[in-house]
């Protein structure tokens, strides 16, 4: 009969091998869901060249961007000088010169192009190729500000009215409209303007019959939707503009929609059949990296300030912060240590809000410390970095936010600090949002991954595939010489589940620091589980740990007004039991 010593050596065989397995299933487990999502890309262009065949008076031919991409139309002489003398560019870029020969032609068109690429050139310049004006419907004054500096500067005659225009400039804006000898060629409107102006609306149907009225621009146009990422109910009633001025051709402009949002778009605005232009997701001259946010404030503007006065010493920047009182605290704090920044955000008086936009364009100002307020369309080219204070509450607004550095194609650096608390931040404000928890897991997703090319993460999420290798370095994942660890995790789990369950016997409500407190043997003595001992690794790597289980739904949330508490302990311990459970994350190799 064998010895015991020699059973336990067998047995301790079968289960390193068995460890082994597990890690080559949970690999296998990665590399289908990789394969699944390019499966899922390429039918999805499949069907819609399908659909783009069946369309009615819209061929195959008509709606693919080659077919647009030539010189040789009527205007394509006017186009081109505009181009040339007016904007003072020499050439095109990806994708500019297809929608506005789709536009001239006027086709409807909706246009998905990455931050940065030069949407605005596509409805900027056909209006000056064209007779009467174009409608541009923008969300935020700042975007409008922001684009009508540069139109003055290039001596283009452009105007915007909001809540705050004066009586004169209304009045001298609507005589424009119905005269046929203006020289007004863009007229700015928030959404706003549309739904609730009857005087303006009647001005527009004027313009229209008087055949001044020749083309709607929406801007940000993922907004119509309450499945994009930054839905307003005021772009809802945008329908109306192709209802009552049917041959006013239309073109949607986004960096930032999945096909599921441009159709909801498309319905919403009314448009029957419509050319879809999309750009590549890629900005290759963008540098992306995620670091860990220090837990001590003083520690945390340090880090900021060495960057800002080292790294990008002289140069021009935007730090991105969760809220208002964020925004205003750092500013403050830089302030203090000799930084020239100016905070941003949507309670601030309008003429502060334009002073801070103007003295940054005009480089007074080095940084702007803003909320989201300050965003979209801004069109400052020499912008070097965007520092995200805290992360974004989707990858949608954090691709689009961390898009506007670098415009002019020199390298610029994205710079997003991740802590674990920002979840439950961010968690409270999304909670009322149709898909609001979805986009913040997949967010965490992204900050919480150590090893993957970051474009190939942004590429996932926007239903692209890319080459890890085209990132030519260009992420701090790609950047990395180092190993790492895949370690099995089931154990601490088990752990987490006794905490939960004492907590639910108690009646206590679990708080995400209260959590990794009792974990860790710390905080009331009643929350900690008998039979936990305090796990040896760093407190970063056990709410790595709990950031994981939550956002594979393992663990879910019940989000309050005033506090995150912890629910769902009988899912996680359901699929431990159900699956044996060996669930395995990656670690850095610390050794």
């Amino acid at each position: 009969m064998a010895s015991i010593s020699a059973l336990s050596e067998e047995l301790d065989a079968i289960t390193n091998e068995l460890h082994a397995v597990d890690i080559q299933i949970q690999e296998l487990l990665e590399r289908q869901q990789e394969l699944i999502q390019k499966k899922n890309v390429l039918t999805k262009r499949i069907n819609q060249c399908l659909e783009n065949s069946d369309s009615g008076e819209s061929s195959a031919c008509d709606s693919s961007p080659a077919s647009w991409n030539k010189e040789d139309f009527p205007w394509s002489g006017k186009v081109k000088d505009v181009l040339q003398n007016v904007f003072k560019l020499q050439k095109f870029r990806p994708l500019q010169l297809e929608t506005i020969n789709a536009t001239m032609s006027g086709k409807e068109v909706f246009l998905v192009m990455p931050t940065g690429g030069g949407k605005s050139l596509c409805y900027q310049l056909p209006a000056l190729c064209s007779d009467g004006f174009t409608l541009v419907i923008c969300p935020l004054i700042s975007l409008m500000e922001d684009q009508l500096m540069v139109l003055k500067q290039l001596g283009i005659s452009a105007t915007m009215l909001n809540a705050s225009s004066s009586k004169e400039h209304v009045k001298w804006v609507h005589a424009e409209m119905v005269n046929k000898n203006s020289t007004l060629k863009l007229i700015y409107v928030t959404p706003e303007k549309i739904a609730k102006s009857k005087m303006f609306m009647s001005r527009l149907e004027k313009a229209y019959e008087a055949r001044r009225f020749t083309r709607i621009a929406v801007d940000e146009v993922h907004c119509c939707s309450q499945w994009g990422h930054d839905f307003r109910p005021d772009y809802k009633a945008l329908g109306i503009l192709k209802r009552q001025f049917p041959n006013a051709s239309l073109i949607g402009l986004t960096a930032t929609a999945t096909s599921h949002v441009l159709k909801d778009a498309q319905k919403i605005l009314c448009v029957e059949k419509c050319f879809t232009f999309t750009a590549s997701f890629n900005r290759p001259n963008l540098y992306y990296e995620v670091r860990q946010k220090p837990s001590n404030t003083e520690d945390f503007i340090e880090d900021i300030v060495k960057l800002i006065n080292g790294r990008y010493k002289g140069q021009s920047g935007i730090i991105y912060c969760f809220s208002q009182k964020d925004s205003e605290q750092v500013t403050v704090s830089l302030q203090k240590l000799g930084i020239h920044a100016g905070a941003y955000h949507a309670n601030m008086e309008p003429e502060d809000k334009t002073n801070v936009h103007r003295r940054w364009s005009a480089n007074e100002i080095q940084v702007v410390v803003a909320t989201v307020a300050f965003g979209m369309g801004i069109d400052k080219p020499n912008v070097r970095f965007v520092i995200h204070h805290s992360m974004s509450k989707s990858m949608e607004n954090y691709y689009q936010e961390s898009g506007r550095a670098g415009r002019d194609d020199m390298k610029a650096d994205c710079i997003l600090y991740y802590g674990f608390g920002d979840i439950f931040r961010i968690s409270s404000m999304v909670v009322m949002e149709n898909v609001g928890q979805q986009k913040l897991y997949e967010m965490v997703s992204y900050c919480q991954n150590i090893s993957k090319c970051r474009r190939v993460l942004i590429a996932q999420h926007f239903d692209e595939v890319w080459n890890p290798e085209a990132c030519n370095k260009m992420c701090d994942n790609c950047c990395k010489d180092i190993s790492f660890e895949r370690k099995n995790i089931t154990a601490y789990c088990r752990d987490l589940i006794k905490i939960l369950k004492q907590a639910e016997e108690l009646n206590e409500k679990l708080t995400p620091l209260k959590l990794i407190d009792a974990w860790m043997g710390k905080g009331a003595a009643k929350l900690r589980a008998a039979g936990v001992a305090p796990p040896a690794l760093p407190r970063e790597d056990l709410e790595k740990i709990i950031a994981h289980v939550l956002i594979q739904q393992y663990l879910s949330l019940l989000s309050t007004t005033t506090q995150n508490l912890f629910v769902g302990l009988y899912l996680l311990q359901r699929r431990l039991q159900l699956y044996s459970l060996c669930y395995h994350f990656i670690f850095e190799n610390r050794t």
